[in-house]
Protein backbone atom coordinates (compact mmCIF):
# COMPACT_ATOMS: atom_id res chain seq x y z
CA UNK A 1 0.00 0.00 0.00
CA UNK A 2 1.11 3.49 -0.58
CA UNK A 3 -0.22 6.67 0.97
CA UNK A 4 1.20 9.32 -1.75
CA UNK A 5 -0.10 11.85 0.52
CA UNK A 6 -3.08 10.13 1.17
CA UNK A 7 -5.10 11.71 -1.65
CA UNK A 8 -7.10 9.69 -4.24
CA UNK A 9 -6.55 10.24 -8.26
CA UNK A 10 -8.84 12.61 -10.05
CA UNK A 11 -9.74 10.53 -12.55
CA UNK A 12 -13.52 10.82 -12.95
CA UNK A 13 -14.21 13.41 -16.06
CA UNK A 14 -17.51 15.65 -16.72
CA UNK A 15 -18.70 12.55 -18.50
CA UNK A 16 -18.14 10.30 -15.82
CA UNK A 17 -19.91 13.08 -13.51
CA UNK A 18 -23.15 13.67 -15.50
CA UNK A 19 -23.51 10.07 -15.63
CA UNK A 20 -23.15 9.74 -11.70
CA UNK A 21 -25.62 12.10 -11.25
CA UNK A 22 -28.14 10.66 -13.14
CA UNK A 23 -26.97 6.91 -12.86
CA UNK A 24 -27.28 6.95 -9.11
CA UNK A 25 -31.46 8.29 -9.04
CA UNK A 26 -32.35 5.45 -11.60
CA UNK A 27 -31.96 1.97 -10.30
CA UNK A 28 -34.28 -0.51 -8.56
CA UNK A 29 -36.10 1.89 -6.76
CA UNK A 30 -37.94 3.30 -10.27
CA UNK A 31 -37.39 0.04 -11.84
CA UNK A 32 -39.05 -2.70 -9.46
CA UNK A 33 -39.33 -0.33 -5.87
CA UNK A 34 -42.25 1.70 -7.84
CA UNK A 35 -44.42 -1.82 -7.81
CA UNK A 36 -45.56 -1.38 -3.87
CA UNK A 37 -45.76 2.16 -4.26
CA UNK A 38 -47.81 1.85 -7.11
CA UNK A 39 -50.53 -0.46 -4.53
CA UNK A 40 -50.31 2.46 -1.97
CA UNK A 41 -51.44 4.99 -4.19
CA UNK A 42 -52.05 4.42 -7.68
CA UNK A 43 -51.72 6.68 -10.72
CA UNK A 44 -51.32 9.53 -7.56
CA UNK A 45 -47.48 8.21 -7.70
CA UNK A 46 -46.91 10.51 -10.80
CA UNK A 47 -47.76 13.15 -8.18
CA UNK A 48 -45.31 11.38 -5.24
CA UNK A 49 -42.60 11.45 -7.11
CA UNK A 50 -42.82 15.13 -8.15
CA UNK A 51 -42.92 15.88 -4.73
CA UNK A 52 -40.09 13.94 -3.32
CA UNK A 53 -38.16 15.53 -6.60
CA UNK A 54 -38.49 18.45 -5.47
CA UNK A 55 -37.32 17.65 -1.72
CA UNK A 56 -34.27 15.76 -3.55
CA UNK A 57 -33.48 19.25 -5.68
CA UNK A 58 -33.48 20.92 -2.53
CA UNK A 59 -30.74 18.25 -0.78
CA UNK A 60 -28.89 18.37 -3.95
CA UNK A 61 -28.23 21.72 -3.97
CA UNK A 62 -27.17 21.86 -0.13
CA UNK A 63 -24.47 19.12 -0.70
CA UNK A 64 -23.52 21.48 -4.01
CA UNK A 65 -22.70 24.41 -1.82
CA UNK A 66 -20.97 22.59 -0.01
CA UNK A 67 -18.68 20.76 -2.20
CA UNK A 68 -18.12 22.84 -4.66
CA UNK A 69 -16.41 25.22 -1.77
CA UNK A 70 -14.51 22.46 -0.76
CA UNK A 71 -14.30 19.17 -3.14
CA UNK A 72 -13.32 16.57 -0.87
CA UNK A 73 -14.11 12.58 -0.46
CA UNK A 74 -16.51 12.63 2.01
CA UNK A 75 -18.72 14.99 1.14
CA UNK A 76 -21.20 15.87 3.74
CA UNK A 77 -19.39 13.21 6.32
CA UNK A 78 -16.64 15.65 6.50
CA UNK A 79 -18.72 18.55 6.48
CA UNK A 80 -20.65 17.39 9.49
CA UNK A 81 -17.45 16.52 10.98
CA UNK A 82 -16.47 19.76 10.75
CA UNK A 83 -19.37 21.65 11.27
CA UNK A 84 -21.10 20.18 13.37
CA UNK A 85 -18.44 17.89 15.79
CA UNK A 86 -16.78 14.57 15.90
CA UNK A 87 -20.12 12.98 16.96
CA UNK A 88 -22.04 14.70 14.13
CA UNK A 89 -19.03 13.01 11.43
CA UNK A 90 -19.42 9.84 13.68
CA UNK A 91 -22.84 9.10 13.33
CA UNK A 92 -22.73 10.56 9.45
CA UNK A 93 -20.16 8.50 8.38
CA UNK A 94 -20.85 5.34 9.97
CA UNK A 95 -25.02 5.46 9.01
CA UNK A 96 -24.00 6.28 5.71
CA UNK A 97 -21.69 3.26 5.27
CA UNK A 98 -24.65 1.17 6.76
CA UNK A 99 -27.40 2.39 4.59
CA UNK A 100 -25.01 1.83 1.36
CA UNK A 101 -24.57 -1.71 2.66
CA UNK A 102 -28.21 -1.96 2.54
CA UNK A 103 -28.25 -0.66 -0.96
CA UNK A 104 -25.57 -3.01 -2.02
CA UNK A 105 -28.24 -5.52 -0.68
CA UNK A 106 -31.58 -4.59 -2.07
CA UNK A 107 -29.77 -4.21 -5.30
CA UNK A 108 -28.79 -7.95 -5.47
CA UNK A 109 -31.75 -9.09 -4.14
CA UNK A 110 -33.47 -7.09 -6.82
CA UNK A 111 -31.13 -8.35 -9.65
CA UNK A 112 -31.87 -12.04 -8.53
CA UNK A 113 -34.91 -11.27 -9.32
CA UNK A 114 -35.07 -10.33 -12.43
CA UNK A 115 -32.96 -12.86 -13.54
CA UNK A 116 -35.32 -15.32 -12.38
CA UNK A 117 -37.66 -13.73 -14.95
CA UNK A 118 -35.36 -15.52 -17.62
CA UNK A 119 -34.23 -18.30 -15.41
CA UNK A 120 -36.85 -19.37 -12.82
CA UNK A 121 -34.79 -22.23 -11.81
CA UNK A 122 -31.29 -20.35 -10.92
CA UNK A 123 -31.06 -19.53 -6.80
CA UNK A 124 -31.26 -15.96 -5.88
CA UNK A 125 -27.94 -16.61 -3.73
CA UNK A 126 -26.04 -17.36 -7.58
CA UNK A 127 -26.92 -14.49 -8.82
CA UNK A 128 -25.66 -12.77 -5.78
CA UNK A 129 -22.16 -14.04 -5.51
CA UNK A 130 -22.15 -13.81 -9.24
CA UNK A 131 -22.56 -9.89 -9.28
CA UNK A 132 -20.78 -9.38 -6.25
CA UNK A 133 -17.44 -10.83 -7.68
CA UNK A 134 -17.78 -8.77 -11.01
CA UNK A 135 -18.27 -5.46 -9.26
CA UNK A 136 -15.72 -5.98 -6.49
CA UNK A 137 -13.52 -6.39 -9.27
CA UNK A 138 -14.29 -3.19 -11.91
CA UNK A 139 -14.01 -1.25 -8.20
CA UNK A 140 -10.34 -2.67 -7.17
CA UNK A 141 -8.78 -1.74 -10.76
CA UNK A 142 -8.86 2.07 -10.57
CA UNK A 143 -11.32 5.00 -10.03
CA UNK A 144 -11.60 5.19 -14.32
CA UNK A 145 -12.63 1.88 -14.32
CA UNK A 146 -15.36 2.48 -11.83
CA UNK A 147 -15.96 6.13 -13.91
CA UNK A 148 -16.00 4.45 -17.58
CA UNK A 149 -18.44 1.02 -15.95
CA UNK A 150 -21.17 3.66 -14.61
CA UNK A 151 -20.85 5.81 -17.34
CA UNK A 152 -21.93 3.26 -19.88
CA UNK A 153 -24.59 1.49 -17.28
CA UNK A 154 -26.03 4.77 -16.86
CA UNK A 155 -25.98 5.52 -20.32
CA UNK A 156 -27.80 1.97 -21.21
CA UNK A 157 -30.34 2.90 -18.65
CA UNK A 158 -31.01 6.61 -19.98
CA UNK A 159 -31.39 5.30 -23.18
CA UNK A 160 -33.51 2.85 -22.99
CA UNK A 161 -35.97 4.79 -20.56
CA UNK A 162 -35.88 7.53 -23.36
CA UNK A 163 -36.60 4.91 -25.63
CA UNK A 164 -39.54 3.34 -23.63
CA UNK A 165 -41.22 7.05 -23.06
CA UNK A 166 -41.46 7.66 -26.39
CA UNK A 167 -42.64 3.88 -27.55
CA UNK A 168 -44.86 4.34 -24.78
CA UNK A 169 -46.65 7.66 -25.37
CA UNK A 170 -46.82 5.94 -29.70
CA UNK A 171 -48.34 2.79 -28.20
CA UNK A 172 -50.98 5.59 -25.89
CA UNK A 173 -52.15 7.75 -28.94
CA UNK A 174 -52.09 4.60 -31.59
CA UNK A 175 -53.64 2.05 -29.73
CA UNK A 176 -55.65 3.11 -26.96
CA UNK A 177 -58.16 5.41 -29.12
CA UNK A 178 -58.91 9.08 -29.11
CA UNK A 179 -58.22 11.76 -26.30
CA UNK A 180 -58.91 11.40 -22.95
CA UNK A 181 -60.09 7.98 -23.50
CA UNK A 182 -56.52 6.76 -24.69
CA UNK A 183 -55.62 8.51 -20.82
CA UNK A 184 -58.60 6.77 -19.08
CA UNK A 185 -56.36 4.59 -16.86
CA UNK A 186 -55.19 7.57 -14.85
CA UNK A 187 -58.81 7.91 -13.44
CA UNK A 188 -60.90 4.74 -13.83
CA UNK A 189 -60.69 2.20 -11.47
CA UNK A 190 -61.06 3.93 -8.34
CA UNK A 191 -59.81 7.34 -9.26
CA UNK A 192 -56.44 9.20 -9.25
CA UNK A 193 -55.64 8.65 -5.75
CA UNK A 194 -57.72 5.54 -5.53
CA UNK A 195 -56.82 4.90 -1.94
CA UNK A 196 -56.86 8.23 -0.60
CA UNK A 197 -54.83 11.13 1.20
CA UNK A 198 -53.36 8.37 3.38
CA UNK A 199 -52.36 5.94 0.02
CA UNK A 200 -50.26 9.48 -0.97
CA UNK A 201 -48.84 9.56 1.95
CA UNK A 202 -47.37 6.55 2.39
CA UNK A 203 -46.16 6.03 -0.76
CA UNK A 204 -44.15 9.08 0.11
CA UNK A 205 -41.96 7.16 2.32
CA UNK A 206 -41.49 4.36 0.10
CA UNK A 207 -40.98 6.74 -2.80
CA UNK A 208 -37.84 8.23 -0.78
CA UNK A 209 -36.22 4.88 -1.47
CA UNK A 210 -35.63 6.11 -5.45
CA UNK A 211 -33.96 9.20 -4.78
CA UNK A 212 -31.33 7.65 -2.63
CA UNK A 213 -28.61 7.66 -3.70
CA UNK A 214 -28.49 11.28 -5.73
CA UNK A 215 -25.62 12.81 -2.99
CA UNK A 216 -22.84 10.38 -3.96
CA UNK A 217 -22.38 12.85 -6.44
CA UNK A 218 -20.63 14.70 -3.44
CA UNK A 219 -19.21 12.22 -2.59
CA UNK A 220 -17.04 11.49 -5.75
CA UNK A 221 -15.87 15.33 -5.66
CA UNK A 222 -12.55 14.67 -4.27
CA UNK A 223 -11.37 12.63 -7.17
CA UNK A 224 -13.66 14.86 -10.40
CA UNK A 225 -11.60 16.51 -12.75
CA UNK A 226 -12.92 20.41 -11.89
CA UNK A 227 -15.07 19.93 -9.32
CA UNK A 228 -16.24 23.24 -9.21
CA UNK A 229 -17.50 23.57 -13.09
CA UNK A 230 -18.73 19.93 -13.29
CA UNK A 231 -20.06 19.60 -10.08
CA UNK A 232 -23.19 22.52 -10.36
CA UNK A 233 -23.77 21.39 -14.04
CA UNK A 234 -24.66 18.02 -12.64
CA UNK A 235 -26.64 18.85 -9.88
CA UNK A 236 -28.90 22.11 -11.68
CA UNK A 237 -30.00 18.71 -14.21
CA UNK A 238 -31.01 16.77 -11.48
CA UNK A 239 -34.38 18.19 -11.57
CA UNK A 240 -35.00 17.97 -14.93
CA UNK A 241 -33.93 14.61 -15.23
CA UNK A 242 -36.44 13.08 -12.15
CA UNK A 243 -38.91 15.66 -14.25
CA UNK A 244 -38.66 13.70 -17.20
CA UNK A 245 -37.73 9.96 -15.85
CA UNK A 246 -39.65 9.38 -13.17
CA UNK A 247 -42.55 11.16 -14.21
CA UNK A 248 -42.34 10.44 -17.60
CA UNK A 249 -42.56 6.80 -17.03
CA UNK A 250 -44.60 6.28 -14.53
CA UNK A 251 -47.20 8.60 -16.88
CA UNK A 252 -46.76 5.97 -19.22
CA UNK A 253 -47.03 2.67 -16.89
CA UNK A 254 -50.21 4.03 -15.25
CA UNK A 255 -51.46 4.72 -18.84
CA UNK A 256 -51.03 1.86 -20.27
CA UNK A 257 -52.17 -0.49 -17.63
CA UNK A 258 -55.02 -0.45 -14.85
CA UNK A 259 -52.81 0.19 -11.78
CA UNK A 260 -53.88 -2.31 -10.07
CA UNK A 261 -52.99 -4.78 -12.67
CA UNK A 262 -49.09 -4.43 -11.27
CA UNK A 263 -48.00 -7.04 -8.81
CA UNK A 264 -44.66 -7.59 -7.53
CA UNK A 265 -43.98 -10.76 -9.48
CA UNK A 266 -40.92 -8.55 -11.97
CA UNK A 267 -40.32 -4.89 -12.83
CA UNK A 268 -43.39 -3.02 -13.61
CA UNK A 269 -41.79 -2.38 -17.10
CA UNK A 270 -41.25 -5.61 -17.94
CA UNK A 271 -45.03 -7.02 -16.70
CA UNK A 272 -46.24 -4.32 -18.43
CA UNK A 273 -44.81 -4.24 -22.13
CA UNK A 274 -45.06 -8.41 -21.60
CA UNK A 275 -48.92 -8.24 -20.91
CA UNK A 276 -49.92 -5.97 -23.82
CA UNK A 277 -47.97 -8.58 -26.33
CA UNK A 278 -44.41 -7.09 -26.87
CA UNK A 279 -42.14 -9.69 -26.10
CA UNK A 280 -39.16 -8.14 -26.99
CA UNK A 281 -39.48 -4.91 -25.88
CA UNK A 282 -40.13 -7.22 -21.94
CA UNK A 283 -36.76 -8.74 -22.77
CA UNK A 284 -34.88 -5.44 -23.61
CA UNK A 285 -36.57 -3.92 -20.72
CA UNK A 286 -35.58 -7.16 -18.04
CA UNK A 287 -31.96 -6.74 -19.55
CA UNK A 288 -31.77 -2.78 -18.59
CA UNK A 289 -33.31 -3.66 -15.23
CA UNK A 290 -30.65 -5.42 -14.42
CA UNK A 291 -28.05 -3.30 -15.92
CA UNK A 292 -29.35 -0.65 -14.02
CA UNK A 293 -29.10 -2.47 -10.46
CA UNK A 294 -25.50 -3.32 -10.90
CA UNK A 295 -24.87 -0.08 -11.76
CA UNK A 296 -26.27 1.09 -8.27
CA UNK A 297 -24.86 -1.38 -6.82
CA UNK A 298 -21.23 -0.51 -8.36
CA UNK A 299 -22.03 2.89 -7.15
CA UNK A 300 -23.00 1.60 -3.47
CA UNK A 301 -19.84 -0.11 -3.20
CA UNK A 302 -17.61 2.41 -4.09
CA UNK A 303 -19.37 4.92 -1.93
CA UNK A 304 -18.90 2.53 1.46
CA UNK A 305 -15.56 2.41 0.25
CA UNK A 306 -14.54 6.12 0.14
CA UNK A 307 -16.77 6.33 3.41
CA UNK A 308 -14.60 4.46 5.24
CA UNK A 309 -11.23 5.87 4.13
CA UNK A 310 -12.92 9.48 4.93
CA UNK A 311 -14.27 8.05 8.21
CA UNK A 312 -10.12 7.04 9.00
CA UNK A 313 -9.00 10.08 7.69
CA UNK A 314 -10.82 11.64 10.85
CA UNK A 315 -10.07 9.35 13.55
CA UNK A 316 -13.40 7.37 13.66
CA UNK A 317 -12.53 4.22 12.14
CA UNK A 318 -9.18 1.74 12.30
CA UNK A 319 -6.26 3.46 10.11
CA UNK A 320 -5.59 0.62 7.88
CA UNK A 321 -9.00 1.99 5.73
CA UNK A 322 -6.76 5.32 5.26
CA UNK A 323 -4.52 3.58 2.85
CA UNK A 324 -4.28 3.43 -0.59
CA UNK A 325 -2.87 1.25 -3.24
CA UNK A 326 -0.19 2.57 -5.69
CA UNK A 327 -3.77 3.59 -8.02
CA UNK A 328 -5.50 5.97 -5.45
CA UNK A 329 -7.74 3.21 -4.86
CA UNK A 330 -9.06 2.14 -0.80
CA UNK A 331 -8.54 -1.48 -1.30
CA UNK A 332 -9.06 -2.42 1.92
CA UNK A 333 -12.45 -0.46 2.28
CA UNK A 334 -14.23 -2.17 -0.70
CA UNK A 335 -13.11 -5.86 0.32
CA UNK A 336 -14.43 -4.84 3.82
CA UNK A 337 -17.74 -4.01 2.22
CA UNK A 338 -17.87 -6.58 -0.57
CA UNK A 339 -16.87 -9.28 2.66
CA UNK A 340 -20.09 -8.37 4.69
CA UNK A 341 -22.27 -7.80 1.15
CA UNK A 342 -21.63 -12.01 1.30
CA UNK A 343 -24.04 -11.95 3.90
CA UNK A 344 -26.63 -11.19 1.54
CA UNK A 345 -25.85 -14.50 -0.17
CA UNK A 346 -27.00 -16.38 2.96
CA UNK A 347 -30.23 -14.11 3.32
CA UNK A 348 -31.39 -14.58 0.21
CA UNK A 349 -30.67 -18.16 0.62
CA UNK A 350 -32.96 -18.38 3.44
CA UNK A 351 -35.53 -15.37 3.04
CA UNK A 352 -35.53 -15.19 -1.02
CA UNK A 353 -38.96 -13.45 -1.66
CA UNK A 354 -39.08 -11.09 1.34
CA UNK A 355 -35.71 -9.61 1.49
CA UNK A 356 -36.33 -6.68 -0.74
CA UNK A 357 -38.96 -4.78 1.15
CA UNK A 358 -37.10 -5.76 4.43
CA UNK A 359 -34.20 -3.98 3.26
CA UNK A 360 -36.15 -1.23 1.17
CA UNK A 361 -37.89 0.06 4.52
CA UNK A 362 -34.56 0.03 6.33
CA UNK A 363 -32.89 2.10 3.49
CA UNK A 364 -35.82 4.53 3.78
CA UNK A 365 -35.30 5.11 7.66
CA UNK A 366 -31.19 5.33 7.65
CA UNK A 367 -31.41 8.12 4.47
CA UNK A 368 -33.61 10.40 7.10
CA UNK A 369 -31.02 10.86 9.13
CA UNK A 370 -28.39 11.44 6.16
CA UNK A 371 -30.52 13.97 4.59
CA UNK A 372 -31.41 15.55 8.07
CA UNK A 373 -27.76 15.59 8.52
CA UNK A 374 -27.00 17.84 5.71
CA UNK A 375 -29.67 19.87 6.15
CA UNK A 376 -28.13 20.70 9.21
CA UNK A 377 -24.81 20.67 8.26
CA UNK A 378 -26.05 23.19 5.31
CA UNK A 379 -27.23 25.77 7.58
CA UNK A 380 -24.16 25.93 10.08
CA UNK A 381 -22.10 25.80 6.86
CA UNK A 382 -24.18 28.70 5.47
CA UNK A 383 -24.26 30.73 8.83
CA UNK A 384 -20.30 30.72 9.11
CA UNK A 385 -19.97 32.18 5.74
CA UNK A 386 -23.03 34.69 6.37
CA UNK A 387 -20.77 35.45 10.34
CA UNK A 388 -17.66 36.11 8.27
CA UNK A 389 -19.17 38.29 5.65
CA UNK A 390 -17.67 35.44 3.40
CA UNK A 391 -21.04 34.92 0.93
CA UNK A 392 -18.97 36.11 -2.45
CA UNK A 393 -16.40 33.11 -1.99
CA UNK A 394 -19.58 31.03 -2.43
CA UNK A 395 -19.84 30.21 -5.91
CA UNK A 396 -22.95 27.73 -5.57
CA UNK A 397 -25.51 28.35 -3.47
CA UNK A 398 -28.53 26.92 -2.35
CA UNK A 399 -31.59 28.99 -3.11
CA UNK A 400 -34.35 30.49 -0.39
CA UNK A 401 -31.80 29.68 2.30
CA UNK A 402 -33.05 29.50 5.53
CA UNK A 403 -36.44 28.03 3.87
CA UNK A 404 -35.15 25.39 1.76
CA UNK A 405 -34.26 23.83 5.33
CA UNK A 406 -37.33 24.03 7.17
CA UNK A 407 -39.51 22.45 4.39
CA UNK A 408 -36.45 19.38 4.62
CA UNK A 409 -37.16 19.45 8.16
CA UNK A 410 -40.71 19.44 8.04
CA UNK A 411 -40.54 17.23 4.95
CA UNK A 412 -38.66 14.62 6.90
CA UNK A 413 -40.48 14.75 9.93
CA UNK A 414 -43.68 13.91 8.37
CA UNK A 415 -41.63 10.60 6.52
CA UNK A 416 -40.84 9.90 9.91
CA UNK A 417 -44.55 10.15 11.17
CA UNK A 418 -45.84 8.44 8.06
CA UNK A 419 -43.24 5.13 8.84
CA UNK A 420 -44.17 5.36 12.28
CA UNK A 421 -47.63 4.45 11.26
CA UNK A 422 -46.86 1.51 8.64
CA UNK A 423 -46.20 -1.57 10.09
CA UNK A 424 -43.69 -2.72 7.68
CA UNK A 425 -41.71 0.57 8.37
CA UNK A 426 -42.11 0.44 12.16
CA UNK A 427 -40.00 -2.25 12.50
CA UNK A 428 -36.90 -0.43 10.17
CA UNK A 429 -37.53 2.85 12.60
CA UNK A 430 -37.16 0.80 15.49
CA UNK A 431 -33.88 -1.20 14.31
CA UNK A 432 -32.73 2.34 13.65
CA UNK A 433 -33.14 3.80 17.18
CA UNK A 434 -30.91 0.70 18.12
CA UNK A 435 -28.33 1.54 15.64
CA UNK A 436 -28.34 5.09 16.43
CA UNK A 437 -27.60 3.70 20.16
CA UNK A 438 -24.95 1.48 19.34
CA UNK A 439 -23.22 3.99 17.25
CA UNK A 440 -23.29 6.73 20.01
CA UNK A 441 -22.03 3.96 22.45
CA UNK A 442 -19.33 2.99 19.84
CA UNK A 443 -18.35 6.55 20.02
CA UNK A 444 -17.99 6.85 23.60
CA UNK A 445 -15.76 3.78 24.04
CA UNK A 446 -13.64 5.11 21.28
CA UNK A 447 -13.65 8.49 22.92
CA UNK A 448 -12.24 6.72 26.32
CA UNK A 449 -9.66 4.31 24.85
Amino acid sequence: MSDENNKMKRGLKNRHMQMIALGTSIGTGLFYGSAPTIKLVGPGIILSYALAGIFIFCIMRMVGEMSVKEPVSGSFVYFANKYLGTFAGYLAGWNYWFLYLLVCFAELSAIAIYVNYWFPDIPHWITVLVCIVVVTTVNLINVKTFGEAEFWASFIKILAICCMIVFGFYLIFTTMGPFPDNFSNLWNNGGFFPNGAWGFAQSLAVVMFSFGGVELIGIAAGEAENPEKTLPRAINEVLLRILIFYIGTMVVLMTLAPWDEVGLNASPFVQIFSNIGIPAAANILNFVVIVAALSVYNSSLYSTSRILHNLAQNGNAPKMFASLSRRGIPMIGILVSTAISLLLVILTYILPEKVFMYLLSTVVAALVITWTTIAITHMKFRMKFIQENRLDELHFKAFLFPYINYFCFIFLAAIVVIMFFMEDMRISLGALVVWVAFIYITYKLRAKV
